[in-house]
């Protein structure tokens, strides 16, 4: 499990993740980055799931902005379509967070491509609590992103069992 975490603010998106990598009961790892940047800083991905049906989905994902002249929106919908009705693809098990300097999106393989209505998007097993978090820190207090991110991620490592403290947190870069 893992906890993925994006925000949008004042005209800034960061994508953040914890670096547990669990297998059953145990953890197997405690630095794994489960945050990218591609089309040179422009849009960030993040991944919750089986880590090579994750990194598959971004390799998927990736070439689909190529494809789309790094268009996040049109992108992430093309990428959700393949992963429903691709046979190999419909088997994968793993959500995607997507994010550029203007929008986040959740992208599903039953289809879904979710942008949150107030800038904030977690996912994974302390995806609520570090929504939940975010959410707070972003109402009273003037902090950027970023330092939302971290707070916020440190706070779900706190609560769920599965998240840890070891935080990589990325910032979208302008066109």
């Amino acid at each position: 499990m893992t906890t993925i975490l994006a925000i949008h603010r004042d005209g800034v998106s960061v994508l953040g993740g914890d670096g547990q990598v669990s297998l059953g009961n145990q953890v197997q790892k405690h630095g794994a980055v489960k945050v990218r940047a591609l089309q040179d800083g422009r849009v960030l991905a993040g991944f919750a799931g089986g880590a090579a049906d994750a990194m598959a989905l971004v390799e998927r994902f990736e070439a689909k902005l190529d494809e789309h002249g790094g268009q996040l929106r049109k992108s992430a919908v093309e990428l959700a379509k393949d992963w429903r009705t691709d046979r190999v693809l419909r088997r994968l098990e793993a959500v995607m967070v997507v994010a550029d300097q203007d929008e986040l999106l959740l992208v599903t393989g039953t289809g879904d491509v979710i942008a949150p209505d107030d800038g904030v998007l977690g996912t994974g097993s302390g995806g609520a609590l570090a929504a939940a978090a975010a959410r707070a820190l972003l109402a009273h207090t003037d902090h950027p992103p970023d330092v939302v991110c971290e707070e916020a991620l440190a706070i779900a490592a706190g609560m769920d069992l599965y998240t840890n403290n070891r935080v990589t947190v990325l910032e979208a870069k302008t066109r």
